[in-house]
């Protein structure tokens, strides 16, 4: 299933993609840090998350500026344009009425923006993973030098073969990560932006400051942090809930600062944003074509859909790597597909329950 990708044009002349999928309840995410909506929904880092959203609400998303399908030729890439670009996605997928409103990482600081300047368009705000001060305004000169030397690191090294110096922003995000959830990070590094961008784009993050604004929202809010989070720190997410005005928090068990499919505070995140915004699932059927997997061969799908390697899904299930390969290349003739990101996108597109 293809999705609708489409273009805006900002205020400053700049061009902003976006795009839409799912039913129900409006949901607008503001843009977050490496997204590409070409490859976001094969992305075994990104796809539960889309699929997650576009299972239970009318899911918009969109590359922020500098980023993804959207110019990359960008002269303002400063946080006062987060608010902005966020609020021109708005207008643009013609939202009637109230939405939800996501903000993940530093879109949460576009969000908070958002909300608090126009409560009229928002029903309820979910910040996961967010802040609302970067690393030069929080205090912490140790936490400022280490992300002013990652900063360095990525103009440096960002766009070159090895993928040494992108491994070691991935391992900051997803320390959890199995090795094809780390290569698809690394890759999604590269074809994303230039190192150039991406240090600008991690300079302006360092710079934004919009915690003043955090006891003007009005708007029922839900705040969920992982404990254990290497990019943001739990104090951040802690100020968030203190801060405004009657939100709930929620605290995840986890270090991974994008939650993967398969760890307990992935199903733990989906509980609290359905029981907070009370979203009905939309009718989703499977398609008939998995019935011809056996039990295992679903399970052995599912880790496949989730990122895990054959290794990986040998010890899990308690099998030989040569009993995965051997079940794989039936799934792959069964569905139809020569590739485990084939597999994973037919899964997603036809409905596979898992």
């Amino acid at each position: 299933m293809a999705q609708s990708v489409h273009f805006l044009k900002t205020s400053d002349g700049i061009r902003l993609a976006w795009t839409r999928g799912g039913g129900g309840t409006p949901l607008l995410k503001a843009a977050n840090w490496l997204s590409h909506l070409n490859y976001d929904h094969e992305s075994p880092v990104w796809r539960h998350w889309v699929g997650f959203f576009e299972a239970h609400f009318d899911f918009i998303r969109y590359d922020e500026r500098g980023c993804g399908m959207s110019d990359w030729e960008v002269g303002d890439l400063s946080a006062a344009r987060w608010e902005e670009d966020l609020a021109a996605v708005a207008a643009a997928s013609a939202l009637a009425g109230k939405f939800v409103l996501l903000g993940i990482s530093q879109g949460a600081a576009a969000a908070v923006c958002y909300a608090a300047h126009h409560p009229e368009r928002v029903s309820q705000l979910i910040l996961y993973g967010g802040y609302v001060q970067g690393w030069a305004h929080r205090g912490d000169e140790d936490g400022l030098r280490r992300y002013q030397a990652m900063s360095e690191i990525v103009r440096l090294g960002w766009g070159k073969d090895n993928p040494v110096f992108r491994q070691l922003f991935t391992a900051h995000f997803v320390p959890g990560a199995g090795m094809e959830q780390i290569n698809w990070f690394n890759d999604l590094c590269r074809r994303t932006t230039t190192p150039d961008i991406a240090a600008r784009l991690l300079d302006a993050r360092a710079q934004v400051n919009v915690r003043t604004l955090l006891p003007l929202v009005r708007v029922p809010t839900l705040v969920i942090h992982a404990r254990e989070d290497e990019v943001v720190p739990f104090s951040s997410g802690t100020t968030l809930a203190a801060e405004i005005p009657g939100a709930r928090f929620v605290q995840l068990d986890s270090r991974n600062h994008v939650l993967l499919a398969d760890e307990p505070a992935w199903a733990v995140f989906k509980q609290a944003v359905l029981e907070f915004t009370q979203a009905p699932a939309v009718e989703r059927a499977e398609d008939p074509l998995f019935s011809a997997l056996s039990p295992r061969e679903r399970e052995i799908l599912a880790a496949v859909i989730a990122g895990r390697t054959n290794m990986e899904i040998g010890a899990a299930l308690f099998i030989s790597e040569k009993t995965v390969r051997n079940a794989l290349t039936r799934i792959f003739e069964r569905l139809g597909v020569k590739t485990r990101t084939q597999a994973a996108v037919l899964a997603r597109d036809r409905k596979f329950s898992g």
